[in-house]
């Protein structure tokens, strides 16, 4: 299409969206260009409508994954580069549609599949892919180079070139009749159109600059560094496949994710604020990357509280997620299946009796509650489970004739700073009131007698779930993890922000690598 064939206004018009969405592209190339260890496999990952497979294919191959990255953002680059200079203007809008057309198939904007995706509006069918999508379609039916661009000037100086080899006659007729030389009216009029068509080129000069001067504000500098310092630990740096074992019909891995992180439970004694803390970094975009993360590392099952479900359920629908949820419930003698229903309702796998539901209730003689708790999962076909802090609980429930299909029981030694002395411990005491006397018990304890509950679950073929193998951030994994599996857990159920999720996987895989012979056989 001609200058001629539109007006002056609509030729700008035109021109100026193409150097808009050329800048866009080029912006968005280059800043990726520039970010070392940048990947697109967040965003295959989270793929579920057409082509996902294909998608998350390319996710889980890091060669192809490399490829395609690079192909992103040279493609991004590149034609960025072509639509804001003006060059193979057809072309590049023409791979600027196949590309977002990519974009908007990976991740659509439909009503609830925002994927975990964080996005800056809200969006229904149409999103800022599919208007740029829009904005190419008229660049490619319109193409604007021949008004503004280096292909005018490449068409211009072919022109000249042809004319140079074989002049029209009629038009050096036309130019002599005018009193004017040929070549000299032709030069006039190219130069004017040569500044014209190179007028954009500065664009790219302005956008690289921006992009070097945020990636400069986005680099930390300082004298010295943190004395602990995040791991960033990455998939590339997993040390190997993290064994299972099976509750039931149910083939769990040796770790599993616990909800307290989540939940603010931190345990962390007389530091009021970490709890606080806990739930203001634990945004619900960064608990969908923590699981993502732990799922992709081999950790397949998560200990949640009932109330945490809508959350869960809400990842596992985004996310395509087949995370395996054993959920607390916790029967009152007022109410025994309420919560057991209401874990049901919600698409639980297994369920277990709350640690401290089962001290509350052995403590006031009422183990008919947990029993009568316990038939009743059995009876709506879950494995029934039965979680404790304190072993004397457990050894009353076993006494009853209660045996449960996995126990879950906190699992640790007493060898740290805030432990307090042997002889002050007091049975049931973990779920009773804090002492102020650092001697007695303050939220620091959580298996009070590690040897008396080493000894009852050697006596019992039952699987074991360990969990507050840390004590709440007290022992350092490698101790705890070892201590834990050493001593007759066949999982341990453990606390995980994002930047530990790999270490965690690393260390319990490396311990359960060197464990050897253990005198609890395993049972699970």
């Amino acid at each position: 299409m001609g200058k001629s064939s539109i007006g002056r206004g609509v030729r700008w018009a035109l021109g100026g969206l193409r150097v808009l969405i050329g800048w866009h592209f080029f912006y968005e190339g280059i800043t990726k260009l520039l970010t070392p260890g940048w990947s697109s496999a967040g965003y295959l990952e989270n793929s579920r409508w057409l082509l996902s497979g294909w998608f998350h294919a390319i996710a889980a191959d890091p060669t192809m994954l490399r490829a395609v990255d690079w192909l992103n953002m040279m493609g991004l680059t590149l034609i960025g580069v072509c639509l804001v200079i003006g060059l193979f203007t057809r072309f590049a809008a023409l791979m600027g549609m196949a590309l977002i057309g990519l974009y908007y198939v990976a991740n659509p904007a439909l009503i609830g599949w925002n994927y975990g995706m964080p996005v800056e509006g809200s969006y229904f069918l149409v999103d800022k892919n599919l208007v740029e999508f829009g904005g190419l379609m008229v660049l490619a039916m319109f193409p604007t180079a021949g008004l503004q661009g280096l292909d005018g000037l490449l068409h211009y100086l072919w022109r000249r070139r042809r004319e140079a080899v074989q002049p029209e006659p009629a038009a050096v007729a036309a130019e002599a009749g005018a009193g004017m030389a040929p070549a000299h009216a032709d030069h006039c009029i190219g130069r004017r159109a040569a500044l014209l068509d190179l007028a954009t080129i500065p664009v790219l000069g302005v956008a690289a600059y921006g992009a070097l001067k945020q990636r400069q504000l986005d680099q930390v500098s300082g004298m010295t560094g943190a004395t602990i310092k995040v791991s960033t630990s990455g998939l590339d740096d997993l040390a190997g496949t993290l064994p299972k074992g099976r509750i039931g019909e149910f083939e769990i891995s040796r770790l599993i994710m616990g909800g307290n992180l989540i939940g603010g439970w931190s345990h962390a004694r007389d530091l009021i604020y970490v709890s606080s803390l806990f739930k203001a970094y634990n945004t619900e975009q960064k608990v969908f990357d923590t699981l993502q993360l732990g799922e992709a590392a081999g950790i397949n099952a998560m200990n949640i509280t009932f109330t945490q479900f809508p959350l869960i359920n809400k990842y596992k629908r985004l996310y395509g997620s087949n995370l395996i949820t054993i959920s607390q419930v916790h029967p009152t003698p007022d109410d025994i299946h309420g919560n057991i229903d209401q874990a049901i309702d919600s698409g639980v796998d297994l369920i277990q009796i709350q640690g401290n539901c089962c001290d509350f209730r052995v403590r006031e003689q009422r183990i008919d509650v947990l029993a009568e708790a316990m038939d009743y999962i059995r009876a709506q076909g879950y494995p029934a489970g039965l979680g404790a802090h304190s072993v004397q609980a457990l050894m009353a429930c076993d006494e009853a004739g209660i045996e449960p299909d996995f126990y879950m029981k906190t699992l640790h030694h007493d060898r740290y700073w805030s432990a307090h002395p042997r002889a002050n411990r007091i049975p049931f005491s973990v779920d009773g009131a804090r002492s102020s006397n650092h001697d007695e018990f303050h939220d620091n304890m959580f298996c009070l007698f590690p040897e008396e509950t080493i000894a009852f679950l050697e006596k019992k073929a039952i699987p074991v779930i360990g969990f507050k193998v840390l004590a709440g951030g007290a022992i350092a994994p490698e101790d705890g993890f070892r201590f834990a599996y050493e001593n007759g857990a066949d999982f341990i159920c453990v606390g995980m922000f994002d930047f530990q999720v790999i270490d965690d996987t690393n260390i319990a895989i490396r311990v359960l690598e060197g464990l050897g012979e253990r005198r609890r056989p395993w049972c699970a």
